[in-house]
């Protein structure tokens, strides 16, 4: 008796076994087998180069995933404001966004937009894609968020003006500058002693010919879209800040996703953000063309460049007294820029 028993005990582990590693297989199969949508929004138009990186982004992430991801885009700002839009990402109603307020992702951010921290975007570049660079993306997931990737928003910001030439921090002093509402922007003007005007973005071609300022700052795609240009006569190259383009996604839908298409998401992201900052960087090079036929064109000297970068290191010292970042950590991204 004792030993059909067993047997019978025996017979169910083995059935029990057979059954779970079944189940596993279906589970898997099932996994293997569902679709995944990824609904995205940017504000831009299909023209632009975020747009059409992200095109190439849906393309590349079909493909590679063999279908079992699907890619919604909605550009144009149909879904709403860059804000809006961010905010449905955080709770899930889209999966993913591309667009400015990157300081609500994390304050780390903040650190590649310091005033005259970087010479070239290639040291830009190199620090978005160092280690350092991934733990900046990793801050975000403070404020559920999920960074694969992050790109240049752009070329460098530099200066146009109706007075003068810019070629040293004094020549910067008690120009009118139209700023955007923005506190570094604001804060690094003040610092090198211009006299800060808030104005619409929109309203900046108006207040640039009637005089009610002198200039204004902007990457060179901004500055020829806009026809800024028109009432300005100088162009001075001093390359004062980038903004970071981080690929913002909801981290609850990244979880759910199998390992493998995690990876093949996290390769397709960081592809996607190259081909971005391809297409961004070689159309602000064609823009930067325009404008050294439409204006007089100066770039500072690395030694004119280092009166501006000690005028702006107490708006360096004001974000590591907020408690943004340290001081070794600018040091370190300066150890890294300069490899």
């Amino acid at each position: 008796m004792k030993k059909i028993v067993l047997f019978v005990c025996v017979l169910s582990l083995v059935f029990s076994v057979v059954l779970m590693a079944e189940g596993q297989k279906e589970s898997e199969s099932a996994a293997a087998e569902k679709t995944y949508v990824f609904k995205y929004s940017n504000s831009q138009s299909d023209s632009h180069p975020r747009s059409q990186s992200m095109f190439f982004f849906k393309d590349k992430l079909e493909k590679a995933s063999n279908g079992r991801i699907k890619v919604e885009l909605y550009t144009g700002g149909v879904l709403g404001t860059e804000a809006e839009v961010l905010d449905q990402v955080k709770i899930g109603t889209i999966q993913g966004c591309r667009g400015g307020l990157f300081e609500r992702a994390s304050g780390m951010y903040l650190i590649y937009t310091l005033p005259f921290m970087f010479e070239n975007i290639d040291q830009v570049l190199k620090v978005m894609n160092s280690d350092f660079g991934a733990k900046v993306n990793e801050s975000a997931m403070e404020n559920g968020l999920y960074i694969p990737a992050t790109g240049v928003a752009g070329g460098f910001r530099n200066i146009t003006n109706s007075k003068r030439p810019i070629r040293t921090v004094e020549d910067v002093r008690g120009l009118k500058m139209r700023t955007p509402p923005i506190d570094m922007t604001i804060k690094t003007f003040k610092a090198i002693g211009a006299n800060p005007q808030q104005v619409a973005y929109t309203e900046t071609y108006m207040a640039l010919k009637t005089g009610v300022v002198d200039g204004q700052e902007n990457p060179f795609s901004n500055t020829v879209d806009m026809k800024f240009y028109e009432p300005q006569r100088y162009l001075s190259v001093v390359n004062w800040q980038v903004h970071p383009d981080p690929f913002y996604v909801n981290p609850d839908w990244y979880k759910s996703l199998p390992e493998d298409l995690k990876a093949v998401f996290d390769s397709v992201a960081e592809a996607t953000m190259d081909y971005s900052n391809e297409l961004w960087l070689s159309s602000e090079k064609d823009y930067y063309l325009v404008l050294q036929e439409k204006l007089e064109v100066n770039e500072i000297d690395s030694a004119a460049r280092e009166g501006f970068v000690k005028a702006v290191k107490p708006v360096w010292q004001g974000y590591v007294d907020e408690g943004l970042f340290t001081w070794d950590e600018i040091n370190e991204v300066l150890a890294i820029a300069n490899k």
